[in-house]
């Protein structure tokens, strides 16, 4: 995958979320991340696959109460059938596995975890693997690398820590691909939570790739109607984004809330997965919110 410039693209969707209501235009967007209208326009139909002006239809909130209101009957459908999606949709084959509470208990005492740091159409991340599977992904950036580090360490102060992309490049090369047909490609985690933790979090991959629900509805799912407010604590303690999709969970009013490595980023990602939707064969696309 290429290298995007992310940076730049953050930047104009920043601008676009403050100014949505005024319906800025190409010159306007590109003039505020100094590029000229032409450049501007390629590099974000490059990343995101539409223009500029059809990505603005995806951050309105209008568009997010429609995408939540209908989205409801799809994430109902994949929640019963045990799938990470409807049909073909699903996005990845994603199973969760949890440390034992022997394992919780010895903090990654003889475990490796092997990490690299990548990029990927939302900015840098960091990508950590066992041999059972993916035990993080955290979007990086606005600190060093070693930080980040630092922090998944604290996570595994037990571990044996080991930077080795041939490892992590097996999984990397399939995560960000929006032409893979990814039903073949099976994903591992490798978890430390609580039950209730593990339990949002294998909620969320029940959300299909497009569609968005809210906090109430993941409380409803797992059995806990009243716990939205845990619910909201335990999205934010995903320790694998994009995977587990914490990013499609959005306020019930269709506000697009906070999120662990920025609402931009959010509001990015949840654009970027709306306008993959369009390349999807017609009687796919019939099937999702439009």
């Amino acid at each position: 995958m290429e290298n995007i410039d992310y940076y730049r693209i953050e930047k104009a969707i920043k601008y676009i979320e403050t100014n949505y209501k005024n319906q800025p235009t190409l010159d306007e967007i590109a003039d505020h991340i100094c590029l000229s209208p032409f450049h501007f326009q390629r590099l974000f139909k490059e990343w995101a696959g539409v223009t500029p002006k059809r990505f603005i239809q995806f951050l309105t909130l209008e568009y997010a109460k429609k995408v939540l209101s209908e989205g409801q009957s799809i994430f109902e459908a994949s929640f019963r059938s045990g799938l990470s999606g409807p049909s073909r949709l699903h996005d990845l084959f994603v199973n969760i596995e949890a440390v034992t509470p022997g394992e919780f208990k010895n903090k990654g005492k003889g475990l490796s975890i092997y990490y690299g740091f990548y990029q990927s159409p939302f900015g840098p991340y960091m990508l950590a693997v066992t041999d059972r599977g993916i035990c993080a992904l955290h979007f990086t950036g606005e600190y060093p690398d070693e930080k980040y580090l630092d922090l998944l360490k604290a996570n595994w102060p037990e571990a044996d820590f080991v930077q080795d992309a041939t490892v992590t490049n097996t999984y990397h090369k399939h995560l960000f691909n929006p032409q893979e047909d990814k039903s073949k490609t099976k994903i591992t985690l490798l978890l430390k939570g609580t039950n209730f933790q593990l339990k949002v979090w294998n909620a969320l991959l029940q959300i299909p790739s497009g569609c968005l629900t809210s906090y109430d509805t993941i409380a409803r799912k797992i059995g806990n109607p009243g716990a939205s407010r845990a619910v909201g604590s335990a999205i934010g303690a995903n320790p694998v984004g994009f995977i587990i999709p914490c990013h499609r969970v959005i306020n019930k009013i269709g506000a697009v809330g906070n999120y662990r490595w920025g609402s931009t980023r959010k509001r990015a990602i949840i654009g970027w997965e709306a306008s993959q939707l369009l390349g999807q064969p017609e009687d796919l696309r019939q099937k999702m919110p439009a």
